[in-house]
């Protein structure tokens, strides 16, 4: 049982780790991403002030933008949640090998 715990736990952490990774990478994708929409967005501004007269192309540069931001942030909030289960099930296992801990302690101290 507790060799299955044990193994269980390193399973956990190993699946934690590698959410925690993935949101790293999304975080970078993320801050590319913000870089290239406020670049649009001076685009835009310069559009408005007539500097820039191929609206059509900065329109597209923005949707793109935001089409991969939403992806970025889908994928970033399913890894959150990933993490966040990985580290339930951590704390689960803790309080099972703590209680197992005890069982073994009491069952010690009546022999």
């Amino acid at each position: 049982f507790v060799q299955q715990t044990k193994w269980n736990l390193q399973v956990m952490t190993q699946r934690a780790l590698e959410a925690e990774s993935n949101v790293e990478e999304l975080k970078q994708e993320i801050s590319v991403l913000q870089a290239e929409l406020e670049s649009s967005k001076v685009n835009s501004e310069d559009l408005k002030a007539g500097q820039i007269s191929d609206l059509g192309a900065v329109k597209h540069n923005i949707d793109f933008a935001l089409e991969n931001l939403h992806k970025i942030i889908a994928g970033a909030n399913l890894s959150i949640r990933q993490l966040a289960l990985g580290a339930e099930s951590l704390h689960f296992v803790a309080e099972v090998l703590e209680s197992t801990g005890k069982i073994s302690e009491a069952e010690g101290e009546k022999e």
